[in-house]
């Protein structure tokens, strides 16, 4: 019996983790009710049988992945690069899956990043007046695709080559990627720290952002220089 309960359950819980990340349409309580009448039919079937185990995997497995398999029948297939990137929105066409954007638009994309991150700083209390954390996110390119930040980190593997230490390169990179996480947390949390137990404001936790943005562009600056890049 311990056998048909752990792999209901194990199959209940995949079946709902495939729904919910590929947004199935499917109501919660249908899924329950569908899995639960499958599921007990199948475990009434094993003990009429015996607990026949040869019987159980031939005929009551099946039965339980049943609803996984119409589940996912249901679901509307995408290209992979969709869960990824959406390259028909205006100004992500820049980025192609698969496809690689070239050392001198990667260059060109870093510098442009470079002064986008400048201007965010000096003008920051104006650009997150009022609390608003999305500002500073459309500049760290974390919200919509128009800054040079938007893609940021691929255009830095594009440049790996142009390096002479790629070791420090890549560490460098990984440092900068930590702030820029960082201060894309601070600001996202800024929208939502009024109406949670967090200690704080929307200031503070903007406050913070900038402050990791200051190291992050340092950081950028030391990038630029392992490039050779004048800005």
């Amino acid at each position: 019996m311990k056998l048909p309960l752990l792999l209901c359950f194990s199959t209940f819980m995949a079946w709902t983790q495939t729904c919910h990340a590929l947004f199935v349409p499917v109501s919660p309580v249908t899924i329950g009710k569908s899995f639960f009448r499958v599921a007990t039919t199948a475990l009434f079937d094993a003990q009429d049988q015996h607990r026949n185990r040869r019987t159980f995997l031939n005929n009551d497995i099946p039965k339980l992945f049943a609803p996984v398999v119409l589940a996912t029948s249901l679901i509307k297939k995408s290209p992979v690069s969709a869960a990824i990137m959406d390259t028909n929105t205006p100004g992500a066409s820049t980025f192609k899956p698969g496809q690689t954007i070239g050392v001198e638009e990667a260059k060109n994309r870093f510098i442009l990043a470079i002064k986008e991150v400048d201007e965010l700083i000096e003008n920051y209390d104006e650009i997150s007046k009022g609390g608003n954390g999305d500002n500073v996110r459309r500049y760290l390119g974390t919200v919509g695709v128009k800054s040079h930040m938007y893609g940021i980190s691929k255009v830095l593997r594009e440049l790996r080559d142009e390096v002479d230490d790629i070791v420090e390169f890549t560490e460098t990179i990984a440092d900068f990627e930590s702030y820029l996480f960082q201060a894309e947390g601070a600001a996202y949390q800024s929208l939502f720290v009024e109406y949670s137990s967090a200690k704080g404001s929307p200031e503070t936790f903007l406050a913070t952002a900038k402050k990791d943005i200051i190291v992050m562009r340092k950081y950028m600056g030391d990038l630029a220089k392992q490039l050779n890049l004048d800005v």
